[in-house]
């Protein structure tokens, strides 16, 4: 990957968009957004190219059907699909183990595209029913009764790919304020910040301001938050959702075994068939 700071990158000019609906709408009028989508678009890139799999702890906290959610943090496995001479030679995979808080803790899901008939499998772990294995369709209202997304939309690739599909979006709207700051910092990793700001709300924006923290030297977005307006004036803006990513270990070596329900390191029901 890239080594020059990431607020260099996201100032610079030069860092191409690869899409024509990027350069198009740049050349029509220029869009406080374009450099943060130029750069989203080549930090996508070069996670497609260069990124096969990585270990992390993910922290995230969700409004979900409008009640906050308290803070969960889990030890997170995650293999990018990778393809060869256009077949699909490793799918998309994703291990989880919940580590906090309490209720959770314990419970492990996997997931691995193409496989056990669509399901994800999940041991429940926590303090109640804690050796039940199970598997249900990640996009069920059992697996999101607590989510806001689906389990496949879990990663720091995936993030990505929703900045560009936010920002492209948000190239209709000309209230938009973009702000960048170097010197931030994620588990004393060094970040650059960026903010992404509305003056107003209006119909299709989902939120007031989003935090969006790359770490400068894996070049990869490691924390997004997202607000919502104040539900009274003077109010304090609502949080919608976070999700940080720290320890993360990349191009580590990920098997097949590592997205196997009966791996002897996992705690499913080894004989159970989804």
């Amino acid at each position: 990957m890239l080594r020059a700071p990431l607020a260099a990158i996201l100032i610079a000019m030069g860092v191409s968009a690869p899409a024509a609906t990027a350069h198009a709408a740049e050349e029509a009028a220029p869009h406080p957004l374009m450099p943060l989508l130029r750069t989203a678009y080549h930090v996508y890139r070069q996670m497609d190219q260069q990124i096969q799999d990585y270990t992390c702890v993910l922290t995230k906290r969700e409004r979900v059907n409008g009640r906050l959610r308290g803070y969960e943090t889990m030890v997170v496995k995650i293999r990018h699909q990778q393809a060869l001479d256009g077949r699909v030679v490793t799918p998309f995979s994703v291990y989880v183990r919940f580590l906090r808080p309490a209720r959770l803790k314990g419970r492990e899901v996997l997931y691995v595209h193409g496989k056990n008939h669509g399901k994800m499998i999940v041991h429940n772990g926590g303090t109640r029913f804690e050796y039940i294995t199970t598997a249900v369709p990640p996009d069920s209202p059992v697996a999101l009764q607590h989510n806001r997304y689906p389990i496949t939309e879990i990663g720091v690739k995936n993030l990505t790919r929703r900045l560009i599909e936010d920002g492209q979006e948000e190239l209709q709207y000309d209230d938009v304020r973009l702000s960048i700051a170097p010197g931030a910092k994620v588990d004393g990793r060094p970040c650059t910040m960026i903010e992404v700001s509305h003056a107003a709300p209006r119909e299709g924006l989902s939120y007031q301001f989003a935090r969006i923290l790359f770490d400068d030297v894996l070049q990869i977005p490691v924390h997004y938050s997202a607000y919502d307006w104040p539900k009274e004036p003077g109010g304090a803006p609502r949080l919608i959702e976070e999700y940080t990513y720290t320890k993360i270990r990349i191009n580590v070596g990920l098997t097949d075994a590592d997205f196997d329900h009966r791996n002897e390191r996992y705690g499913f029901l080894k004989s159970f068939t989804p």
